[in-house]
């Protein structure tokens, strides 16, 4: 599962081949979730407040980029997907 980012103790994920809705996934230390890409909604699992508002405020400044790594990782004929820039 490439490392799309990592901030704040936060570690954003997407698998390749993985399953709609368009979403990645976050850990925080014990906690992870699943966070759909269109909404930011957390489709499973759960992430303490804060750490859920920074991937939310994280994901809103990089929704764009946060697609089209959607499109290049579950496309196997295309090029690999990009790095993020962390939240700072």
């Amino acid at each position: 599962m490439p490392e799309i980012s990592r901030f704040y103790g936060i570690l954003i994920k997407m698998y390749y081949n993985d399953h709609a809705p368009p979403h990645f996934h976050a850990v925080y230390g014990e906690h992870k979730a699943v966070i759909r890409i269109a909404d930011f909604g957390v489709e499973e699992g759960k992430l303490p407040p804060r750490a859920l508002s920074l991937v939310i405020e994280w994901a809103s400044l990089h929704q764009q980029e946060l697609e089209e790594n959607w499109q290049t990782i579950t496309n196997p004929k295309a090029p690999s997907f990009k790095k993020i820039a962390p939240l700072k």
